[in-house]
């Protein structure tokens, strides 16, 4: 049976729902974040030495990073293709490119973001937060916020061409690009960007994506 460590509020949802939608049963570890640090427990580092989630072990193999779990669990668990569009096909690229788009692109100036949010909000020495704020709005202002709206335009604007990021029909890229779209909604707000918004409630209403809340528990977005 497959075993996910999955530690909560964290992209190891997106495991969990992928494995529902696969009818794939599994066995859940569960792991807390450090109320302050927001870190992953040490324990997860007992099985992969990074210590981060999601990790999943089948049998004698141990995988982390989200985009290779799901390609891994989608070849060796959805042989007839309903998760993934036929080998060769335009809509087969298209499903490569944003299953690692997701956390190679996508993710990155949202990371910048928390990063910067924090930083702009942690106690420091009275005379010191003038020049820190400074630094916080130079760098939203310039890089952060100019990123963070050409990633979300152009997400916005490839959903104008199919229901789907890879296509007319659901597959394990979307599962993929949730976690990205999810965390934009909260953190940054999606404006008016009505696929985004559409996408999200496509997400929200199936099935698969309330089962794997049940079992993982909600997002919060804590981290």
């Amino acid at each position: 049976m497959i075993v996910v460590h999955h530690l909560d509020q964290s992209r190891s949802q997106r495991v969990l729902w992928l494995l529902e939608e696969l009818g794939v049963p599994y066995e859940l570890k569960r792991y807390q974040r450090d109320r302050e640090t927001l870190l992953a427990p040490a324990g997860l580092r007992t099985v992969h030495p990074l210590g981060k989630s999601p990790v999943i072990e089948d049998g004698g193999r141990v995988l982390a990073e989200t985009g290779a779990i799901v390609e891994y669990l989608v070849e060796r668990f959805d042989p007839g293709g309903r998760l993934a569009p036929p080998a060769g096909s335009d809509e087969r690229l298209r499903y490569r490119y944003w299953l690692h788009y997701a956390e190679g692109s996508a993710m990155s100036p949202l990371l910048v973001k928390l990063i910067f949010d924090r930083i702009g909000t942690a106690p420091a020495p009275f005379f010191a937060r003038p020049v820190i704020r400074g630094v916080v709005a130079k760098v939203t202002g310039t890089f952060i916020a100019p990123q963070l709206k050409l990633h979300l335009d152009y997400m916005e604007g490839e959903l104008a061409k199919s229901t789907w990021f890879a296509g007319g029909t659901f597959t394990a890229a979307d599962i993929q690009m949730s976690f990205p779209v999810e965390v934009a909604a909260k953190r940054v707000g999606l404006g008016d960007r009505p696929r985004l918004v559409q996408f999200l409630q496509r997400v929200h209403a199936m099935p698969g994506y309330r089962r794997a809340l049940e079992r993982g528990g909600p997002y919060a977005y804590a981290q």
